[in-house]
């Protein structure tokens, strides 16, 4: 079974191309045109295991919200692609992820009902271009567009540590709960579907 997946979105604010194989090696090519949230997508194939190639052309003279954003959208919906029916995920994950004093945990649960509670605050307003509250917005937009009820917190002092542990945390869960059971030849929900 090959879960992969390529989506494509045009707006007025951003243009993105974007393919996912969930059961990647960690391969990453991104161009956002926002250094720091490359690196973070960078961190996030790499941790999660998924090869992922993004090319976004936004909006950045107005500010970073509508290409962090729009490609959370983008990633969330490819997800969904290669999921397909979900059959054989192990559904259920958490992750607790420590970057020197920083420490970021995210639960979710692959439902098909989106959902996102989120505790803490970033110690700085901004990490180079990137506005470190657009880490919190990258996962409800994740949540919404995945289908993923997801739980997510962070704690630190300094904002690049906080945002870089929230990635990896959710790489680690995202990973964890996409991975095939052997045990379990269908979709781990009592009512069939999810």
């Amino acid at each position: 079974m090959t879960r992969t997946a390529a989506v494509s979105r045009e707006t007025a604010e951003t243009s993105i191309d974007l393919t996912l194989d969930v059961d990647g090696d960690g391969e990453c090519v991104v161009d956002t045109g926002v250094g720091f949230f490359d690196h973070m997508l960078e961190a996030f194939a790499k941790h999660g295991l998924f090869d992922l190639s993004v090319q976004c052309d936004g909006d950045l003279h107005v500010d970073d919200h509508h290409t962090v954003e729009d490609v959370a959208i983008v990633l969330g919906e490819a997800f969904v692609e290669a999921l397909d029916d979900k059959r054989g995920i192990r559904r259920f994950a958490d992750r607790k992820v420590p970057l020197d004093e920083a420490v970021a945990s995210v639960v979710v649960d692959v439902s098909g009902r989106p959902h996102f509670e989120f505790d803490g605050a970033f110690s700085q307003d901004s990490v180079g271009e990137f506005t470190s509250d657009m880490a919190r917005h990258f996962a409800l937009s994740l949540a919404m567009n995945a289908g993923l009820t997801l739980h997510a917190s962070v704690d630190g002092q300094n904002a690049h540590h906080e945002v870089e542990a929230l990635f990896k945390a959710l790489a680690r869960a995202l990973d964890d709960a996409t991975r095939l059971d052997e045990r379990r030849s269908d979709t781990p929900s009592t009512k069939g579907d999810l």
